[in-house]
């Protein structure tokens, strides 16, 4: 018959976490690795809490303004005889694009006092013989009525606002009074101008 004694619990007789793990390890219960980490987890161990530091920044975007006036009609044609006033619709387009919220103003100028033949030919047609205008049902249409070109500038158009995305669709009608003048074909270049107001 077997008996069990027990002993009570003293300082002595309470093993720690460590040595329990060491004898068991010594026995060939545990191996030295786990036993190693049994006596870690059993006597725990403290971990370092994670610190932090900041500040903040304030992002700035500045939109400048900008205008482009693009796709203007590169050239085009008003025939007639002597004494006749020929007229387009429509004779220029173009696009303006700004995005600057007062508006923009487009103007026209002719680069020469006169419009010339083709070498050989001394007849001129002055260039106040030409007269421009806005297309009538366009849109902000402000220039309705037909104006001399001249070498100054001559206001085509003008708006209060921006332009729409991808620019606003313009449109100059011309005319000319022919003079009694050589047959031939005269030109001059007509400069436009598109400005922020």
């Amino acid at each position: 018959m077997r008996t069990n004694v027990y002993l009570p619990a003293s300082t002595d007789a309470v093993e720690t976490a460590k040595e329990r793990a060491t004898r068991l390890a010594v026995r060939g219960v545990v191996g030295a690795g786990l036993a190693a980490a049994l006596a870690v987890a059993m006597a725990g161990t403290a971990s370092a809490q994670p610190v932090s530091d900041g500040e903040s920044t304030d992002a700035h975007v500045e939109v400048t303004s900008s205008i482009v006036l693009s796709d203007l009609t590169p050239s085009f044609l008003l025939s007639g005889i002597p004494g006749s006033i020929p007229e387009k619709e429509g004779a220029v387009t173009f696009k303006v694009e700004t995005n600057n919220t007062a508006g923009y103003a487009v103007t026209v100028q002719s680069k020469t006092a006169t419009m010339a033949g083709t070498a050989g030919n001394l007849n001129t047609i002055p260039i106040g013989a030409l007269s421009v205008k806005e297309t009538a049902g366009a849109v902000n249409v402000t220039n309705a009525a037909y104006k001399t070109v001249t070498t100054s500038a001559q206001q085509v158009h003008t708006q209060a606002t921006k332009s729409a995305v991808g620019g606003d669709g313009l449109s100059n009608d011309y005319k000319v009074v022919i003079p009694f003048v050589n047959s031939d074909t005269y030109t001059a270049t007509l400069d436009y101008v598109a400005t922020t107001l």
